[in-house]
């Protein structure tokens, strides 16, 4: 059926630009045009880190649903947990268009959105007013003009502490002038305890992760695990989009601005995974991003020392059915293998990506 997919109904959302393609996928989801296809349930494959139980270690990451208007459809689709956003305090258009550009050969896509949505009240409503299914993350971040950047994400935790699973605090997109520049240490440090400082004024505890870039030297990845560590977060995920064009094939649209993400980000995303895992010890939780489109790239991140994944830039390309799929070929694998849970995997090859490069 991934194939029916792949042969019809992607080539008919590819005559379409990708942004518009991306609403009607989400018309889609929301109108019910596409079924509920979860895997069967495979207690090998559950997870828990942070307090929380995820039935898979499967979830689809921010970008997809930005004004989570699909949190529970994509649940439906077999997702572990899902993650909305990036949303900000304000509503903002983002970027002129247009800032979607999908390199079909390497299946990849380039972005530079810049955060668009339509901010807290917006998202807040939508989700106290819908059944919900699944677990539910908010991915927040800061307004393109706003004076104290800090103060937005505050903000974030403030309005969706009484809703959300978990926080991913979004310092890593590419496209929002500055936001790289709260990955240094002071800033960094500052960022992190006021907003946990926020969430401890609260009655539920909810569990805040950071979100960081492929792009880091190992000096900035040093110091994001220390301050990780000082200020006992409660994981990282590793990792946002890249500035990167290495590896790509020969493509016009490879110039546009923004950052990449899918199966060309693997490798780098990966390498970074293994060597935040190393900085921060067994006990840190991690969810490892970039270029996810199978089982065995899901199980390759768990390798290198994720404890779940994500992905989105795969679902562009696989549809629908690929959650299941991917869920399914994990099953397989632990049967193959002869284990007892799927995380048994976790750390075999920690050592062997992070002695490798970042490349360049």
């Amino acid at each position: 059926m991934s194939g029916v997919f792949e042969g019809i109904a992607r080539r008919a959302l590819f005559t379409l630009d990708p942004e518009t393609a991306h609403g009607f996928s989400i018309a889609a989801l929301k109108s019910g045009l596409v079924p509920a296809c979860r895997a069967d349930g495979d207690p090998r494959l559950s997870v828990t880190i942070a307090g929380l139980s995820f039935p898979n270690p499967l979830g689809m990451a921010a970008g997809y649903d930005k004004n989570a208007e699909v949190a529970s459809e994509l649940s439906r689709l077999g997702f572990g947990f899902v993650e909305v956003g990036t949303l900000t305090p304000r509503p903002q258009s983002g970027n002129p268009k247009p800032r979607i550009f999908r390199l079909v050969k390497d299946h990849a896509v380039i972005n530079r959105l810049g955060f668009n949505n339509q901010g807290h009240a917006e998202a807040h409503a939508r989700i106290a007013g819908r059944r919900r299914e699944g677990i539910l993350g908010v991915n927040i971040g800061a307004n393109k003009d706003t004076e104290d950047r800090a103060a937005d994400y505050v903000a974030g935790i403030a309005c969706f502490a009484d809703m959300a699973d978990y926080f991913t605090v979004n310092i890593s997109s590419p496209n929002t002038p500055g936001l790289r520049n709260l990955q240094s240490r002071q800033a960094l440090s500052d960022l992190l305890s006021r907003v946990l400082a926020e969430r401890d004024a609260k009655t539920r505890r909810v569990p805040v992760f950071l979100k960081i870039a492929p792009d880091l030297t190992e000096p900035y990845l040093d110091d994001i695990a220390a301050e990780c560590l000082a200020q006992k977060l409660d994981g990282v995920i590793v990792s946002n989009t890249t500035l990167s064009r290495t590896g790509l094939s020969r493509d016009a649209k490879i110039s546009e601005a923004g950052g990449l993400s899918g199966r060309p980000v693997f490798e780098r995303s990966t390498i970074v995974l293994a060597k935040m895992r190393q900085r921060l010890g067994p006990d840190m939780p991690l969810i490892g991003v970039g270029g996810i489109d199978s089982a065995e790239t899901a199980a390759e991140k768990i390798r290198a020392g994720a404890d779940l994944v994500q992905l989105y830039t795969g679902f562009i390309y696989g549809g629908p059915l690929l959650p299941g799929g991917i869920l399914r070929g994990l099953s397989k694998l632990c049967d193959r293998e002869h284990l007892t849970r799927l995380s048994d995997l976790r750390d075999l090859k920690t050592a062997h990506y992070a002695a490798r490069p970042i490349p360049e």
